[in-house]
């Protein structure tokens, strides 16, 4: 079986990281399976490969905080690059010749540079399985429904996809519901539950020994994901540590990410060098790991972190981003309000209140995740089975559904509206 990803990464790292999880679950799954991901991520050379997943380059775009895209290296026009982007992404497709395509949140890629594929695929009697991979939340319903008519994804989902994957609960956000699919979208649509992540390569012995953690500390992590606009949350801890008690003993770790800017960073190593139990670095691949020894995890709100941090159940303060999208809001509300995480909204952040809620969570770690309703962490393999039946029409040995029943999901969404 060969299947081919396509990731655009535009702004940060959530694209890439959800669909390498995905891809690394299916190599180890089905026998003989070979997997190309089409991306533009700056970083992907720096995330280990397994066997059977080799990936294109496409040429970098970016975007900003206020949504605009931008050439990212190359000193040629933005038009001209996208026209290069969809050839490559069209000639890889037929000469690679996947048995299914796994496109990752726009139906028609990023300024429509999937869509001389799609149409391609369509008009050709080569016809891989097509499929959308949607995260739970996209943005608000408002503005998610405004660009969805005008860019013509409606109509796009029904021409070309067979299915629609949701990586999120419908109890949580009803995406057929809040984007108001119409009726043949909606009978594609499957919710798959969250990405279940687990602790990898580094044991929490060797992460002590690294961080020269001592018995009588507590260990915080800091992250903000790819890090482009994660100065702010980092900034405001480092001065938070002034108003930590002086009972606690803490140690922090803190990953700005390497899509935060070069000079920002330097600002924010010179910031932390009147502490001597906070380590800064720029980027690991083994964030996970770190999860999973730490006693508290500051972070973002995006869709990644968030499935790892409730894959471990671990204690988080998250600050969303609100710009450009809305999603890590929404998604940080609902999960504040059933008590998995503690949410504080970045116009109201400051070095206190994080230190605060800091505290607070080391005071109490442990975590009970099923208080309301069960989680779904099962997405990937949902997915396999998914995967089997389009290929083969049936299901794959390896799994079997779980039933879970959601008692209180409905009333809960209710009052959230």
């Amino acid at each position: 079986m060969k299947i081919m990803v396509y990731s655009h990464d535009a702004y940060g790292l959530g694209n890439l990281r959800r669909m390498l999880t995905i891809c690394r679950y299916l190599l180890e799954a089905i026998p003989q399976l070979s997997i190309l991901l089409v991306c533009s991520s700056p970083v992907v050379h720096s995330f280990r490969m397994p066997k059977g997943l080799d990936y294109i380059k496409l040429p970098c775009i970016g975007r900003n905080e206020y949504g605009e895209l931008g050439v990212k290296y190359l000193g040629i026009e933005t038009e001209e690059t996208f026209k290069l982007r969809s050839e490559l992404i069209k000639i890889t497709t037929i000469n690679f010749k996947p048995d299914v395509i796994l496109v990752d949140k726009k139906p028609y890629g990023l300024q429509e540079e999937l869509k001389d594929t799609l149409k391609q695929i369509k008009n050709s009697d080569y016809s891989p399985k097509v499929v959308l991979l949607l995260r739970d939340i996209l943005d608000t319903p408002k503005k998610t429904i405004a660009e969805w008519k005008s860019k013509g994804y409606y109509e796009g989902i029904e021409l070309f996809y067979d299915q629609v994957w949701v990586v999120g609960m419908q109890e949580v956000f009803d995406i057929t519901k809040e984007y108001k699919f119409p009726t043949v979208i909606s009978e594609k649509v499957k919710h798959c539950g969250y990405i279940r992540r687990i602790a990898e390569r580094k044991n929490r012995y060797e992460i002590q020994q690294e961080l020269n953690l001592h018995p009588d500390e507590q260990f915080v992590l800091v992250t903000p994901g790819g890090g482009a606009d994660g100065y702010h949350l980092i900034d405001n801890y480092i001065s938070g540590l002034g108003y930590l008690p002086k009972q606690h003993k803490i140690r922090s770790l803190i990953i700005c990410g390497p899509e935060m800017p070069r000079e920002k960073q330097q600002t924010l190593h010179q910031k932390a060098r009147q502490y001597s139990n906070v380590k800064i670095i720029e980027f690991t691949d083994e964030l996970i790991s770190y999860m999973n020894v730490a006693d508290t995890i500051v972070s973002m709100g995006g869709y990644n972190t968030v499935c790892e941090i409730l894959s471990l159940e671990k204690a988080a303060v998250i600050v969303p981003r609100t710009k450009p999208v809305k999603e890590q809001l929404i998604r940080a509300k609902f999960m504040d309000k059933v008590g998995w995480i503690k949410a504080i909204h970045p116009d109201l952040l400051n070095p206190e209140n994080l230190m605060a809620e800091v505290v607070e969570k080391l005071n109490n770690t442990a975590q009970n995740y099923t208080k309301l309703f069960k989680l779904d962490l099962d997405a990937l393999p949902r997915i396999l089975d998914l995967i089997y039946k389009l290929v083969y029409g049936e299901r794959s040995t390896n799994y079997s559904y779980i039933t879970y029943n959601y008692p209180d999901a409905q009333s809960l969404v209710t009052a959230q509206k």
